[in-house]
């Protein structure tokens, strides 16, 4: 049997035809970042309070400001601030008021019995989100927390059921029929006439755009066609379009403050990758595994062609039909011990990385003020990472640099739970070092997620351990609103000794810097975890 990797070094492991490929996959990153944190700004929750339709009736009569209003008829909470979930407790249709006395009022009604809101809530309308379009506030506003548990559940199921489609019926069937799928129902999400509906469609919405990116990113288009010397370069450049995502989105949200209008300028261009049946290829590797050879070989010559090379008639052999074709199941993930192995760590990793890395974002809005500007530095923090992970992953090794980042990252979190308010910059900046480990060590395990499965597990493999990721996500806002219900840093305690555990972890893992993409369960198998001794020897090279 001839490897594939040796028909890449024929022709061309990194030539002008995968740099085309990979610069086209990676586009899509920044529409995954649209979707994995777009909530928000989607499900950001307005400036609020009680709705008085009497109230209303005055205010029109009287001619008063929305700020006139609300000094008369919205309560105030201990610290001064407009009550957002009590109302004075007065029948505003039978109420007099003097319209030129309105100053007084209020503290007329400072012994006034309180009420709950019990005609729906009034929002700054100045902006428009799901959460004040279906008045997820007060006692709703654990409805809120659903939007994202929600498309949690469809990221799971889709890293499943398109993840193990891919590796059935190809991945460029299965990346075509998912950004069809995630246009259409992000368009969809805009029509949603109550918020159950809109939940539902979220689901829909996470699998296809757990599909399109797995497949473009993750499988056939990018890390099955370069040589395994390049594996980090397009690693690099897939994680700066995602994190290009997150810089760009709160400028697009601070243009547009209706959520129907954002839903919709960050999805439909979605339509145009439908462009890519012409422009990318069915993966070659894939092809093979499937004994689909003569397929396979077009697709070779074609890239040789592009890239300069003449592939050697030599290269052309029955040999590569000796490829096993089968249909692989989820559980033939663990079918070895080294499998097993392997696999379990990963799902721990993915796991904690999706809990830390969605925690550490949310909680900005917990402990920050101006949302769309504190958004923009969260994702220019994640730019260093990018340069931190082509620097390291080849000079060190892939294990090094995996438990490092991991460690740092829950020294920091615990750290800077522990330091005190007064000394903001300090806490400031060990956060920061600890947003960088935390975002490092989520870039490398999707490589070395595609590293450790063979071919024709590879997709489904990288969906089973990346579903952690996505039940991370399902609990992660719960933990982080819960924790900080008790203690504000309580969280960070949490996310610092999931990471410290996860980097002890990551030890245990074999090491895959320059070792071709294995074919085979046997090729994992002949993987053995090398000692943290030669580890280190990385260094000196």
């Amino acid at each position: 049997m001839l490897p594939f990797d040796e028909l890449l070094v024929a022709v061309g492991e990194f030539g002008p035809y995968q740099k085309r490929l990979c610069m086209l996959s990676c586009i899509t990153g920044i529409f995954f970042a649209f979707l994995y944190v777009g909530v928000v700004f989607l499900g950001s929750t307005p400036g609020h309070w009680c709705r008085e339709p009497g109230g209303e009736t005055i205010q029109e009569m009287c001619g008063w400001t929305e700020e006139e209003f609300r000094q008369l008829t919205v309560p105030r909470s201990t610290l001064g601030t407009f009550s957002s979930c009590q109302r004075f407790d007065v029948d505003w249709n039978i109420t007099r008021v003097d319209c030129g006395n309105r100053q007084d009022d209020p503290s007329s009604l400072n012994n006034t019995r309180l009420a709950p809101c019990t005609n729906g809530w009034a929002f700054d309308p100045s902006l428009s989100t799901i959460v004040s379009e279906f008045q997820l506030v007060c006692e709703n506003a654990w409805q809120a927390d659903l939007n994202q548990a929600f498309l949690n559940v469809g990221l799971l199921l889709g890293a499943l059921v398109i993840g193990y489609g891919a590796d059935r019926y190809g991945r460029k069937l299965c990346f075509l029929i998912s950004i069809f799928g995630f246009g259409i129902s992000g368009i969809g999400m805009i029509f949603s006439p109550n918020y159950m509906v809109l939940l539902v469609i979220r689901i829909i919405q996470g699998v296809f755009g757990k599909g399109a990116w797995m497949s473009a990113y993750v499988l056939g288009k990018i890390t099955e066609i370069v040589g395994s010397d390049q594996r980090r370069l397009v690693g690099t450049v897939a994680q700066l379009f995602f994190t290009a995502g997150v810089i760009i989105l709160p400028g697009i949200a601070y243009l547009i403050p209706s959520w129907k209008t954002l839903q919709f300028s960050i999805t439909a261009p979605c339509f145009l990758f439908l462009v890519y049946y012409w422009l990318l290829p069915e993966s070659p590797r894939w092809l093979l595994s499937m004994k689909r050879t003569t397929e396979a070989m077009e697709i070779v010559k074609h890239m040789a062609k592009k890239n300069g090379k003449s592939l050697p008639q030599d290269y052309i052999t029955p040999g590569l039909e000796d490829n096993l074709s089968s249909n692989p199941v989820p559980w033939d993930v663990f079918k070895t011990p080294q499998m097993k192995k392997i696999t379990l760590i990963l799902m721990y990793a993915w796991f904690t990385s999706s809990v830390v890395y969605q925690g550490l974002i949310m909680r900005t809005g917990i402990v920050w003020g101006n949302l769309h500007l504190e958004f923009f530095i969260t994702g220019v923090v994640e730019l260093p990472s990018a340069l931190l992970f082509y620097l390291t992953v080849d000079w060190l090794g892939r294990r090094i640099p995996f438990a490092v980042s991991n460690i740092i990252g829950g020294l920091s979190c615990l750290a800077t739970a522990f330091i005190p308010e007064d000394i903001s910059w300090l806490k400031t900046a060990i956060a920061i070092i600890g947003r960088l480990g935390i975002t490092l060590g989520f870039e490398i395990v999707y490589l070395i997620s595609t590293e450790l499965y063979p071919t024709t597990l590879r997709n489904l493999g990288v969906s089973v351990v990346s579903s952690l990721s996505d039940i991370g996500g399902i609990a992660a806002p719960f933990l982080l609103f819960r924790l900080a219900s008790v203690w504000t840093e309580l969280p960070m305690v949490l996310y610092g000794l999931m990471s410290l555990i996860y980097g002890a972890l990551v030890f245990l893992l074999p090491e895959t810097k320059g070792i071709d993409l294995p074919e085979s369960t046997e090729d994992i198998e002949a993987l053995k975890s090398v000692t943290l001794k030669k580890d280190f020897q990385y260094i000196g090279k």
